[in-house]
């Protein structure tokens, strides 16, 4: 008879104190008052249909496992509808907690390559969603001019779009290489 596994014990070299610092000073100052009741849990829409388990990465933050937080690929499986924050007893701002978690993420040099493709779309064009022949004929049929009133109609506007990329440093995230949570 095998014996049954252990659960995994947490080494205090993996314990980062100031991540929950970090995630409290952007925004989710209440974090620290979880009591781990499940209820973001269970009323993720994204974590139905996948293995996105709010409470447990809101656990590993508290804990400081930031290693184990921003390289872990269920971060970005947050569709940040809120749902969680409306429903927390506690009134923790989760979704804000879990924004400021992927940013961590992708100073730490992780991002999806999904996210990743996106990110440079905007950079070259200003969208994300490009503007194909396909959207412009969609956009027709609903009555709309083929071309919307965004940097696509206005040339300047995508400079300035690119140079707020550049300012921000956003270019340099995007195109750094990085590693893929």
């Amino acid at each position: 008879m095998s014996e049954p596994e252990s659960p995994e014990l947490i080494d205090s070299r993996d314990i980062d104190p100031e991540f929950i610092n970090q995630i409290i000073e952007a925004g989710a100052d209440r974090i620290r008052s979880c009591i781990q009741c499940g209820t973001c849990t269970a009323v993720c829409p994204s974590g139905r249909r996948t293995a996105f388990r709010t409470r447990q990465l809101i656990r590993k933050a508290i804990l400081g496992l930031k290693d184990e937080v921003v390289s872990n690929s269920d971060l970005w499986l947050c569709t940040t509808c809120y749902t969680c924050l409306e429903r927390c007893p506690r009134e923790i701002k989760i979704t804000d907690a879990i924004l400021t978690m992927r940013n961590i993420a992708v100073r730490e040099g992780y991002m999806l390559p999904p996210h990743k493709n996106i990110s440079k779309k905007l950079i070259k064009t200003g969208h994300a969603v490009p503007l194909d022949k396909a959207n412009q004929v969609k956009r027709k049929k609903l009555g709309l001019e083929e071309i919307p009133p965004t940097v696509h109609a206005h040339e300047a506007a995508l400079k300035d779009v690119v140079n707020i990329i550049e300012s921000t440093g956003f270019r340099d995230l995007i195109e750094s290489k990085g590693k893929e949570g």
